[in-house]
Formats: C-alpha cells, structure tokens, sequence
C-alpha cells in the first residue's frame, strides 16, 4: 500500500498503512556562553532584536528552513526543522554563527523538546468523544478555534 506521492509504506512497521510525516521539531541547546543580542544583531545577517517585545534575537537561515530564538544567557531554541537530524544541524549552524561573531560559544546539552506530526487517518474524528474518553489527558474547547 502507498500513501499518495509517497513511498511504499512498510506494513510490518506500520500494519494500518498509516505513517505520520513530521512537521515541526522544536530543539533547545546551551551555548555557555553570556551574549550581547545586541552585537548578535547588528552583525549577523537575518537576525532581529526588539528588546521591548521580545527578549531573544530572532534569526533564520534558509538550509534548513529553520528559526532559532538566541537568549543573552546562551540559551537558544530553535524551530521548524522537519527531522530531528536537520534539527541538530541547524542548532549547530546557528552555534556557529555566534562563534564567527567572537562569542566562545559551545554546543552542549542538545535536546529535542517536542516533535510534531500529522497524517491523514482516513476517517472523521469525533473531537468531542475523544475528549470526552479521554478527559484526563485532553481538552476540547471548540470556541477557540481559528474564526477563518
């Protein structure tokens, strides 16, 4: 069985035919190192810094598609990788960038946060039975969802 504009799908590891294609991993790594976020952006290409917005530079490279949030603590997060191998690879990217910068930057303590993925199960879900069964780990609020 194939899923449409995909690979066969192997049914020994997965005997419903269905395979979840992931869409977003959040990763985190310290870079153990204080940084100046105003230097970061004056200076890197792609980075923004509003100190009265938001307490990171927000900086973007195009390969992988991704963006990391860089903390003046040397923390940073970074999002919208589609693997966790992409993942770590941009981290890395975005550590070297601060180290091109003069920063003793390092790169400890790499972590995948959370990974998200959809598929398509090929029937309705009843969200408010699903909640409903499973009321201790869910919550459906269907006010608050998107008003497009």
């Amino acid at each position: 069985m194939a899923l449409e504009g995909t690979q066969p799908v192997d049914l020994a590891r997965h005997p419903s035919g269905i395979v979840p294609t992931l869409q977003n991993i959040v990763s985190t790594v310290n870079m153990d190192c204080r940084l100046e976020l105003k230097t970061i952006a004056l200076h890197a290409r792609n980075a923004e810094y509003n100190p009265k917005r938001f307490a990171a530079v927000i900086m973007r490279i195009r390969d992988p598609k991704t963006t990391a949030l860089i903390f003046a603590s040397g923390k940073m997060v970074c999002t919208g990788a589609k693997s966790e191998q992409q993942s770590k690879l941009a981290a890395r990217k975005y550590a070297r960038i601060i180290q091109k910068l003069g920063f003793p930057a390092q790169f400890k303590d790499f972590k995948i946060q959370n990974i998200v993925g959809s598929c398509d199960v090929k029937f309705p879900i009843r969200l408010e039975g699903l909640a409903y069964a499973h009321g201790h780990f869910s919550s459906y609020e269907p006010e608050c969802q998107d008003q497009r």
